[in-house]
């Protein structure tokens, strides 16, 4: 595949996430108490994942999300400039799909919610949100590196399966706490969309930290180690 490919398809991919992923939040919020609730975001974040990582990874590898590819990047499976383009087009990915929903539906859908700009939760500090975020990150990077990447895993055909239900399982948790973003460019869109920018970094940080942390040990202790790389 050649680059331009490979970054519409990151476009896409992260676009699907984003307008799934934010757009459940501020449908949960417009249902009220008809909504689903947690169980609803959560899954509408895992199959958004799913789907869209099924549906490019045969072409970009389906990263979606700057922390998968500062991992790769670590682990010199890309290079700095193609990393580089990959963050842009799913930065632009994200903001594209937030700014249609900000068009598309009522403000009244999407204005307490910030158009599911993820915040922290009362009395949870920024160094817990970061924490919080970065384990949850390395979870699904670890996943993503176990199953996307190590050609030894006999469930690679399914590995989209696996990462979706990683960051269902991830935003049970966290999603009560710092809203579960797991992702830069889930941050970065809605909350350029909705002018939200409170605690903004715990979400860069957490998740690339994370992620780079994950990226490493999977490559370093199951790979190199093993021959694998």
């Amino acid at each position: 595949m050649n680059t331009v490919q490979k970054l519409v398809a990151e476009f896409i991919g992260t676009f699907i996430l984003i307008f799934i992923g934010a757009g459940s939040i501020c449908a949960n919020q417009f249902m009220g108490e008809n909504g689903g609730g947690i169980l609803a975001v959560a899954v509408a974040h895992g199959l958004a994942v799913a789907c869209a990582v099924s549906a490019i990874g045969h072409i970009s590898g389906g990263h979606i999300n700057p922390a998968v590819t500062l991992a790769f990047w670590a682990t010199k499976r890309m290079g700095a400039v193609e990393a580089l383009l990959y963050w842009a087009a799913q930065l632009i990915g994200a903001v594209a799909a937030a700014y249609l929903l900000k068009g598309i539906l009522p403000a009244s859908t999407w204005g307490p919610v910030s158009i599911g700009t993820p915040g922290l939760a009362a009395d949870f500090t920024g160094a817990q949100g970061m924490l919080l975020e970065g384990v949850l990150t390395f979870f699904l990077v670890f996943v993503v590196f176990a199953t996307a990447v190590d050609v030894r895993n006999a469930l690679r055909g399914i590995a989209s399966f696996a990462i979706g239900l990683t960051v269902c399982m991830d935003i049970f948790l966290g999603g009560p706490f710092t809203g579960a973003a797991l992702n830069p460019a889930r941050a970065f869109g809605p909350a350029l969309a909705a002018g939200a920018w409170a605690d903004h970094g715990v979400y860069w940080v957490g998740p690339l930290a994370g992620g780079l942390i994950a990226g490493w040990l999977y490559d370093t202790v199951f790979l190199k180690q093993s021959g694998a790389a």
